[in-house]
């Protein structure tokens, strides 16, 4: 069985956020309860652009 959640819109913004406040992703998977590798892996989803929580959040739902 699978423990496997996805992360959600809140989950996303947040992520916007602490990385703006200029958080590590290690920090940032502490701040809201996911593995570093959960936050590395959103974040290259924006490769060669900012993080937009937003952007994220659409690309998930294609």
């Amino acid at each position: 069985m699978s423990h496997y959640h996805q992360l959600t819109a809140f989950d996303r913004g947040r992520i916007e956020v602490l990385l703006r406040e200029g958080l590590s992703m290690r920090s940032i998977a502490k701040e809201i309860g996911r593995s570093a590798s959960t936050i590395s892996r959103e974040i290259a989803r924006c490769v060669g652009s900012t993080y937009e929580a937003e952007d994220a959040d659409q690309k998930h739902r294609l």
